[in-house]
């Protein structure tokens, strides 16, 4: 099957010129020594935020200067048709950029900077998922009068195809589901999952400082020692392996570091993360080890964070950070690879394609430029049913286990939210040991 057709709108290379006043103001300091900072919006998109560097009127830009990425809204072939539709009651569709002085943020719910001025570019998105398309590269005026004001801002605006393979899982990684590839209103099933539970508990019989340090001092067990009774509570043990249609396991996340409550409390802190270690084929037909993902529930907040590392052959005890954000335990969210703003040089593809089943045929094993988007996963939040939707960059997938790596890191962010979940809370019956139903 083919991939599904997205496109990668592309806002970059920012910078404001401010005209030097006629007469300083007050302490004669120049308004371009403030920090400003532009807020980018495109219709049913959340808007992102970036800083602009002000550089003197005189300067030549942006020759000489590193390209930079400010904004990247990602659409579908189903956001493009949205955006292109035309009628009376909405114009054009236009991307907005508010530019802004003074610092970020609100105070009494009213924004701390100043507005300095606006830019709308009208874009038209037709045949962008097949072409590259530039809508903007130089200066705009902004403000007042905009065209024939002298305060001024560079602006790179890009459209370019980012086709994507997309898979969905066809129930709750818990419940062993298949994962369909989609394409269109096509769904084919091209993998099964296996969850299972290994000496699983939320309780463990020893407490962790028991068995991390049983030279423990005699004034430590006497002023703590009923708390050292206390079992440590952990869930262990969890892990999912994907297979192929034929049976063949093609990719498996392994719970190798327990999810353990942090002292005097019910949350898995960041200071003690669970970790899921990634395994796919090796060359010599055993698993090794590609990722390791990190996770745990923020302090005072709903949130769960998280870190994720490729980890290289070459590399022993460390890897490559790829992502580090948070989720929401109550509203889900999007869990994403994008090294769009990143400046890391060529390097091996995240996939590390060892092509045993070349049924893709678009990775760029073995020197792959891992810029932008690589891959997304969906998870909903705490009580709901979730369903992951998997996208993956088409450079990134080789072959089957390059995207069977993927699928099963998503299934393990997803089933990361029910590992951080409070342990004051229950957990439903799949992911808990028979022995304590």
């Amino acid at each position: 099957m083919d991939p599904c057709p997205f496109v990668r709108l592309l806002v970059g290379n920012l910078a404001v010129k401010i005209p030097v006043a006629a007469k300083p103001v007050r302490s004669g300091v120049h308004p371009s020594t403030s920090p400003c900072y532009c807020k980018i919006r495109l219709k049913n998109f959340p808007c992102q935020t970036s800083l602009i560097p002000l550089i003197p009127p005189e300067t030549a830009y942006p020759d000489g200067n590193p390209q930079t990425l400010s904004a990247t809204f990602h659409l579908s072939k189903s956001d493009v048709d949205k955006l292109a539709v035309k009628s009376i009651f909405a114009g054009k569709t236009c991307l907005k950029i508010e530019i802004y002085t003074g610092r970020r943020g609100t105070t009494c719910g009213v924004n701390s900077g100043k507005l300095l001025g606006k830019v709308s570019l009208p874009l038209d998105l037709t045949g962008t998922e097949s072409r590259a398309v530039n809508f903007q590269n130089g200066w705009v005026s902004i403000g007042k009068g905009a065209k024939g004001s002298s305060t001024q801002m560079y602006l790179s605006v890009r459209a370019e195809p980012d086709p994507r393979f997309v898979f969905e899982f066809d129930g709750e990684p818990e419940c062993s589901p298949q994962v369909f590839q989609i394409q269109g209103n096509l769904r084919q099933p091209v993998f099964t999952c296996k969850f299972s539970l290994r000496n699983s508990g939320e309780w463990n019989n020893r407490s962790r400082s028991t068995q991390s340090d049983p030279s423990c001092s005699r004034s430590w067990l006497s002023s703590l020692g009923s708390d050292r009774e206390r079992p440590a509570k952990e869930r262990k043990g969890w892990s999912i392996t994907v297979h192929d249609l034929s049976g063949s396991r093609v990719a498996t996340a392994s719970m190798v570091t327990p999810f353990v409550a942090s002292p005097n409390s019910d949350r898995v802190s960041r200071a003690n993360p669970g970790a899921w270690l990634i395994l796919r084929p090796g060359g010599d037909g055993t698993l090794k080890p590609w990722g390791r993902l990190e996770a745990w529930r923020e302090r005072g907040g709903d949130a769960l964070g998280y870190r994720f590392e490729l980890l290289l052959p070459d590399m022993s005890n460390s890897g490559i950070l790829l992502a580090e954000s948070t989720l929401s335990t109550n509203r889900g969210g999007k869990f994403c690879i994008d090294l769009g703003r990143c400046s890391t040089p060529a390097g091996p593809s995240p996939a590390c394609s060892p092509r045993q089943s070349g049924d893709y045929g678009y990775g760029l094993w073995p020197l792959c430029a891992y810029r932008g988007f690589v891959m997304s996963s969906t998870t909903e939040g705490e009580g709901k049913c979730s369903r992951p939707v998997v996208e993956i960059g088409v450079q990134h997938v080789g072959c089957r286990e390059d995207a069977a790596a993927f699928v099963a890191l998503a299934a393990a962010i997803d089933l990361s939210i029910d590992a951080c979940k409070l342990f004051s809370q229950k957990l439903r019956k799949e992911l808990c040991h028979q022995l304590e139903l």
